[in-house]
């Protein structure tokens, strides 16, 4: 009772940014145990500890970099196992255990909701336990037809009905949640020549990675009446995030294309490097899935993909990285800047100096991250700089594509890539968060004196 008590008044001591990484870390505990228990894996089959927690945090953390195969590791209950994880961590901590209390009728208090708020990135209390009932119900919706889909049309591939339609279980959970993981053990090669298999994965993607709020906005767009439709209007977060995810999947497409015109590509038809640089674009926001050995990419094409999964998805989704408004915010500001300009102003609106601070704070800290992690790696491992960069950027923008080197590395390189990813996950401004001193500042002011700068 004692330590009950000890643990419980521990516990109320935390802030909520504390909490949800403390929820996070025992969800990736249960994780590893669950996927270390034996009737998870293929007969026969032993998997060393730092390879079933890297697998957990992978997993947690929605990433897919894996040091094993997953389809020759674990078993079908395997299967079920990580697809469950990964919709936890696709969906958010938080998200499913608010779900799993509105349904036994518990009362969501003040501190779940600050939990909620902290999870979710939201800036108010009002109206978030609506937000998680709608962000759970249109996930599950989204894959849902994503499995019908898939599983129908895998019955043209696999002999029998059980397995089409497990793989499109699979398929759809791991393509929505941008999880990355797949149980072909070839990712979406298999599939390079199926344009349709390859349009369902990279809308169950963009899905995923552009936003839960976007989709709850766009879902009451769509079912409003006329009447309430003309005075519906979009927020200037869901303006900015889509806006920015467009352009970056249409860049993205563009300079793939071209990095590699001479190269991958040249003996390649023009919808096969379409449809070959469309995809890469896409899993690049967090996805991870690939249609193609990204290994046979020039080194400059493995820069500039490094580039876009430094960036990541948007906040409030699955994915990582420093989240495409975050992006959007730096070169805005960047171009103000230099233009003359005093505030912010997108879409008639101005943004609050705050954000912007963190958005700097953000990219500026997922830099010193990326190049102290690259940096040590680069010292214990034999690769080259561009292989350690593009499975750095991988594991921090959750992304989880690799050029093969992932399974070689040292166990104290995949304890830097389990943190990078975990920190992806979660997002720096919470991770950053966790050491905030609670303590208030002094009203008192110090007299300010110019730098200079440049």
């Amino acid at each position: 009772m004692f330590y009950n008590n000890l643990i419980f008044r521990w516990i109320n001591k935390l802030s909520p940014v504390q909490l949800i990484l403390l929820f996070y870390l025992i969800a990736v505990i249960v994780s590893t145990a669950m996927l270390a228990l034996p009737v998870a894996h293929q007969d026969e089959v032993n998997i060393p500890f730092i390879d079933v927690l890297f697998t957990a945090v992978s997993a947690i953390s929605v990433t897919g970099l894996s040091t094993i195969t997953i389809a020759d590791t674990f078993s079908t209950t395997g299967f079920f196992l990580l697809a469950l994880i990964l919709q936890l961590g696709g969906v958010g901590v938080m998200a499913v255990g608010t779900f799993i209390w509105l349904l036994i009728g518990k009362k969501i208090g003040l501190r779940e909701r600050r939990l909620i708020m902290t999870d979710q990135n939201q800036t108010t209390f009002g109206g978030l336990v609506r937000l998680i009932k709608q962000i759970v119900l249109v996930i599950l919706t989204i894959e849902f037809i994503g499995f019908i889909i898939l599983g129908t049309h895998f019955l043209q591939y696999f002999p029998t009905a059980s397995e089409a339609y497990m793989q499109g279980f699979f398929g759809a959970i791991s393509a929505t949640t941008n999880g990355g993981f797949d149980i072909t053990g070839q990712s979406l090669i298999p599939f390079k020549d199926d344009y349709f298999v390859q349009f369902i994965n990279m809308l169950l993607i963009i899905f995923g990675a552009i936003g839960y709020p976007v989709l709850i906005e766009l879902k009451e767009y769509m079912f409003a009446g006329s009447e309430k439709r003309k005075h519906l209007r979009f927020t200037l977060f869901t303006k900015v995030t889509t806006l920015t995810f467009l352009v970056l999947i249409v860049v993205g497409t563009v300079f793939i294309m071209l990095l590699d015109i001479g190269g991958f590509f040249s003996d390649k038809s023009w919808h096969e490097i379409l449809f070959y640089s469309l995809f890469q674009s896409i899993t690049t926001r967090s996805g991870g899935l690939s249609t193609m050995d990204v290994s046979q990419l020039t080194e400059s094409n493995h820069f500039f993909m490094s580039f876009l999964m430094f960036i990541g998805a948007s906040p409030s989704s699955a994915g990582g990285g420093i989240r495409t408004t975050t992006f959007a915010l730096v070169i805005i500001f960047m171009i103000t800047y230099a233009r003359g300009g005093g505030s912010i102003r997108i879409f008639n609106r101005e943004v609050y100096e705050d954000d912007l601070l963190k958005a700097v704070t953000v990219t500026l800290m997922a830099g010193i991250f990326v190049f102290i992690s690259v940096l040590v790696v680069s010292i214990v491992e034999p690769f080259r700089l561009s292989e350690i960069l593009f499975e750095i950027t991988s594991a921090f923008g959750t992304v989880g594509l690799s050029l093969g080197i992932t399974s070689e590395l040292s166990t104290f390189s995949k304890v830097i890539m389990m943190i990078l990813m975990f920190i992806g996950r979660v997002g720096i401004i919470t991770f950053l968060f966790m050491f905030k001193n609670s303590k208030k500042s002094g009203k008192f002011h110090y007299p300010k004196e110019k730098m200079i700068i440049g």
